[in-house]
């Protein structure tokens, strides 16, 4: 069975006050049933001396090891920074940067080859919901953006319907249930957790954690507040 996942992305959220609230997480959930990560900003990382028993992961790398890439960072930098995750090809890297399903492979490699655990997000628009294109357009991104090399222990893939991110829509759970479905037959010879993200909390975490092959979340806002937080880790401990 795929490892259970928590996950927060804090985005570009998050000083050194905020570590208050990683801690807090850490303080509640000291021996936990799941993996739990988060993955701060990155002026935040190296920071972090202890977070107990969560995992620490970057947002995004660049696909070199070193270079004149003002402004970038490396997975090797991440990784000596303290994170063991890397958070590849999220929707608002593909939007606001536009990075292709190349790119994503590209980054996810790099991660791997700094021996992160690559978190390789696909998902799609509302457009492309709407023109029934959803099942298609996870199978492009699955086959570009998923190096061969993804194995269970290197890899987690979080479907995160690009509409349903931070907008406080949600899918139905039959359409997590489709998508999850897809995306599992599509990666049939390997275990890799997969994750569902987009408008996740407290109240709707266990339901969505009912559904067939979620193995977890991908959480942004809720995962600012270990109030908001917490409860959905518990939830999948539970499920």
């Amino acid at each position: 069975m795929p490892r259970k996942i928590a996950a927060g992305n804090w985005k570009m959220n998050g000083t050194t006050a905020s570590l208050a609230e990683l801690f807090a997480i850490a303080a509640a959930h000291q021996d936990p049933k799941v993996d739990i990560l988060i993955c701060p900003p990155a002026t935040l990382l190296a920071r972090i001396t202890d977070a107990g028993a969560i995992a620490l992961g970057g947002q995004d790398c660049h696909v070199n090891t070193t270079g004149a890439h003002t402004g970038d960072i490396s997975a090797v930098m991440l990784a000596d920074a303290g994170a063991t995750f890397c958070l590849t090809g999220h929707s608002e890297r593909r939007t606001d940067h536009g990075e292709d399903n190349a790119t994503v492979a590209a980054k996810s490699l790099a991660a791997h080859a700094a021996g992160l655990t690559a978190v390789i997000c696909i998902g799609e628009t509302l457009a492309e919901r709407e023109a029934g294109e959803t099942l298609a357009v996870l199978s492009a991104q699955i086959a570009g953006s998923v190096p061969a090399e993804a194995t269970a222990q290197n890899t987690v893939i979080a479907y995160e319907p690009v509409w349903a991110i931070g907008t406080g829509l949600v899918p139905s759970t039959d359409q997590i249930a489709e998508a999850h479905a897809h995306i599992r037959a599509e990666l049939s010879d390997k275990d890799i957790p997969l994750l569902y993200g987009g408008s996740v909390k407290a109240s709707n975490a266990a339901e969505i954690f009912a559904v067939p092959n979620v193995d977890g979340a991908l959480v942004g806002g809720a995962s600012l507040r270990a109030a908001d937080f917490s409860p959905i880790i518990t939830a999948l401990e539970n499920a």
